[in-house]
């Protein structure tokens, strides 16, 4: 007897450059609008690539969305970003916020990136070599710890259930919510609060730009640095931001009346090892051909039957040779393959933000009937156009009722997750 649940999508809160809310996020990625800006305090401090993208999060925001002791004490930004994101995903849900009240059977798991290098640690670096490390107060530990995202938000919440951190790099969000589908899938959880978060600012970009993989070409046009799949491309541009989303069995959503955007229905998470071509910084495409093909396994499903593959598809040299692990894994004709987009055009690479905000996006497209373009791709990279037909990349808004989506992201480390989306049909 298949024991396993059907898991479905109840509530999302986003924090993104081009938007500090979901509704923002929206209406921006229908738009194309870019959250990419300039800032020159990198050119002051020598930085090759001097632009990001950073959530506008006012004070008014964090005094009216979020409790006193947060909002005028926590300074770690990508804490402030969880628990935004993750208060709106718990309001959207419909769910009560009552500190102990839900059973054990509702968990979180908010992953995180470098909460420590977040735009505050030059207060506490000063402070320490001053010899004013006691002047660092009782924050300076749980805002900095990886779980620490995840702790301030259950602060507000008082799950009792499994709350966990995962950090994974660049697929940390999609690999929470993986985790939290598999809690729900086999029965150990009834609902998941699942997300991730990434900070902002030039101690955390630094380390990027010494590696040179930033986008450097485009300091005074920042809109157009983010242009995966370009021949252009010349590196990502960073940023920062969360994603949240609850997931929930389909029983305990019915049983409450619910709202649904979408249905998890599979996915896989694997690394290359480090052989084979992958290593530290690249893919091991045999792995990355497995994960894909393993997501498609466990969601059930044909290749053929995919409408829309969300990329990781960060706006490097690495684009064409995913696309091509993308053919490998479905094995397509041309004029059948899926379409094709990412958010990261408008947005940046938020990191370990990535892939849970890039999801939310996934499910806005399949609650939504339409696929958002891919802006700044004006070339595509005759690598990819020799792969796959030019008309596949969508450049302007496409109303199209969606039926399924693979989400994938791909990590420093070897590192490959994908999710199986679906919409919500009873």
């Amino acid at each position: 007897m298949d024991k396993r649940r059907r898991v479905v999508i109840t509530g999302m809160g986003v924090v993104a450059p081009n938007g500090s809310n979901l509704e923002a996020f929206e209406e921006a990625i229908k738009a194309g609008k870019s959250g990419i800006a300039h800032y020159p305090e990198l050119a002051e401090l020598n930085f090759k690539s001097q632009i990001g993208g950073k959530p506008h999060v006012t004070e008014e925001e964090k005094q009216e969305k979020l409790p006193s002791f947060i909002a005028n004490k926590v300074k770690k930004n990508g804490v402030i970003f969880a628990c935004l994101a993750g208060l709106e995903a718990w309001n959207d849900a419909g769910l009560e916020i009552n500190p102990g009240a839900y059973n054990h059977k509702t968990g979180m798991i908010i992953g995180s990136g470098a909460l420590g290098l977040d735009t505050p640690i030059n207060e506490q670096i000063n402070m320490i070599d001053a010899g004013n490390h006691r002047r660092l107060g009782s924050r300076s530990v749980p805002e900095s710890m990886s779980s620490g995202a995840g702790a301030y938000l259950n602060s507000i919440l008082g799950l009792t259930g499994r709350v966990l951190t995962n950090s994974s790099a660049c697929i940390t969000g999609s690999e929470a919510i993986l985790q939290g589908y598999e809690q729900i899938r086999y029965g150990k959880m009834e609902r998941m609060v699942c997300g991730s978060t990434e900070g902002d600012g030039k101690y955390i970009w630094a380390g990027f730009d010494a590696m040179r993989i930033l986008c450097s070409d485009s300091n005074d046009n920042p809109t157009f640095g983010s242009r995966p799949m370009s021949s252009t491309s010349s590196g990502f541009v960073p940023s920062g931001g969360a994603g949240v989303m609850i997931l929930e069995s389909l029983e305990a959503a019915e049983a409450r009346g619910a709202k649904i955007y979408a249905e998890i229905i599979g996915g896989d998470v694997n690394s290359g090892g480090q052989q084979n071509g992958g290593t530290m910084t690249a893919q091991n495409p045999d792995a990355v051909v497995e994960c894909i093909r393993r997501s498609l396994e466990t969601a059930e499903i044909n290749a053929n039957q995919i409408d829309l593959i969300s990329g990781h598809l960060t706006s490097t040299k690495g684009d064409p040779f995913e696309i091509k692990n993308w053919v490998d894994a479905l094995e397509l004709p041309r004029d059948k393959f899926p379409l094709v987009n990412t958010p990261k055009s408008m947005i940046g690479h938020c990191v370990a933000g990535a892939g849970s905000i890039e999801t939310i996006a996934c499910a806005l497209q399949l609650s939504g009937g339409f696929v958002h373009p891919n802006i700044n791709l004006d070339e595509v990279h005759p690598d990819i156009t020799s792969l796959v037909n030019e008309e596949k990349l969508p450049k302007q808004l496409v109303k199209k009722e969606l039926d399924i989506i693979i989400k994938a992201n791909f990590g420093f480390g070897d590192l490959n997750c994908c999710l199986v989306l679906k919409r919500f049909n009873k």
